[in-house]
């Protein structure tokens, strides 16, 4: 009997949107929480069973189901399940993807299936709201070491500001930053930081890119940090361009770096090579003597290949010592000569430029390279 209600519950799974983890996407999820009735990955099963009875998971290959259950989820199943669960999810909410960061995902399914977030917008009151206000801990730019920082999102200002806590406790009464949200961009680090809840906070400061690095206590608080950072650009889109469409303005609104890493970099009058932390930004290059530098050593802002932009194996032809694994960064300024310490990675750095190159510039674009400091 056991063995006839797993065949069962095998072709349910195989129905359109049960064929994915209901909270991921991961193809071909084995697990499911049978009294919410959704298939999932194995990751994200894992963290179900942190919700206690909110979520029993079972194996949907290897547990025995009885016809009860295998009807519920028949019944229920991923579709009508989102319809329940992700009623009111705002369009600014980043949405975990299957290689997303574990946290990303467990706060995506508390917030689904404990918080109740999405089912209405009241829940959502810790980044859907005006002003924010709270404490991270922040890296400091010359002394190198997390301190706590008050920092405020204030939509009605287009600002985020951050505020010095004083050995006291008090806080400064004046920001030792004021920075327009329309600049900022958010992307999560934990392994460079050191901090499983790290982030990176970029912005435009005198020509040149500010980096502000920040972690919190728990994974909530920096999750909703940077879906408030989202909501408050979305925001203010809305009010710039009312007429265009969601996908339109909701596209970019925080951005993963596309590659970070390890070079070596010669420099500009063929000088010995030097190792330097490098970040690719869409379109942007930057290069850091440390990989928690508040400002690069250089930036290089990289156009399409009709204007003399292309990327190359191999080290200039009059330099015969450079090593293996060069590649060369062609930009109508200036040759940008690097070198990977093993092949893979010079593989992946050359096809991710390879790919920024053949991208079609947009207006974005052009405001960036008017932005950025190429001082190389």
């Amino acid at each position: 009997m056991a063995e006839k209600q797993r065949q069962v519950l095998m072709q349910i799974v195989q129905k359109p949107g049960n064929n994915t983890c209901a909270d991921c996407g991961d193809k071909d999820p084995e697990w499911a929480s049978c009294n919410i009735g959704v298939f999932l990955c194995q990751e994200c099963a894992g963290i179900h069973r942190s919700l206690g009875t909110d979520s029993r998971v079972k194996s949907a290959r290897l547990d025995n189901w009885d016809a009860e259950q295998v009807e519920y989820m028949d019944g229920v199943g991923n579709e009508k399940a989102k319809q329940k669960y992700e009623y009111c999810v705002p369009v600014f909410y980043r949405r975990p993807k299957s290689n997303d960061y574990n946290f990303l995902k467990k706060e995506w399914i508390l917030g689904k299936y404990q918080r109740l977030e999405f089912m209405e917008s009241a829940n959502q009151s810790a980044y859907s709201c005006q002003r924010k206000e709270g404490v991270l801990m922040k890296l400091g730019r010359d002394r190198r070491i997390f301190q706590l920082r008050k920092f405020v999102i204030d939509r009605s200002e287009n600002r985020l500001s951050y505020y010095i806590i004083e050995d006291s406790g008090k806080t400064s009464s004046k920001p030792k930053a004021e920075i327009n949200l329309d600049e900022v961009n958010a992307v999560f680090v934990p392994e460079k930081i050191g901090n499983p809840y790290g982030l990176q906070i970029t912005y435009y400061k005198n020509g040149s890119t500010r980096c502000l690095y920040v972690y919190s206590d728990n994974s909530k608080e920096i999750v909703d940090w940077y879906n408030a950072i989202r909501a408050a650009k979305l925001e203010r889109r809305q009010v710039a361009f009312p007429d265009r469409p969601l996908a339109k303005l909701t596209d970019d609104l925080t951005r993963d770096f596309t590659l970070e890493g390890w070079l070596c970099k010669m420099g500009p009058r063929h000088e010995p090579f030097k190792r330097r932390w490098f970040t690719l930004d869409k379109r942007k290059l930057s290069y850091f003597e440390d990989p928690l530098n508040a400002f690069a050593k250089g930036e290089v802002f990289i156009g399409h290949k009709d204007n003399g932009y292309s990327v190359s194996f191999g080290p200039p032809e009059d330099e015969s010592n450079c090593g293996e694994n060069c590649f060369q960064l062609h930009t109508p300024d200036r040759d940008f000569v690097m070198r990977a310490e093993i092949k893979d990675e010079m593989d992946q750095w050359v096809e991710k430029l390879k790919q920024v190159v053949e991208m079609p510039l947009s207006p974005q674009d052009s405001k960036c390279k008017l932005l950025t400091d190429c001082s190389y």
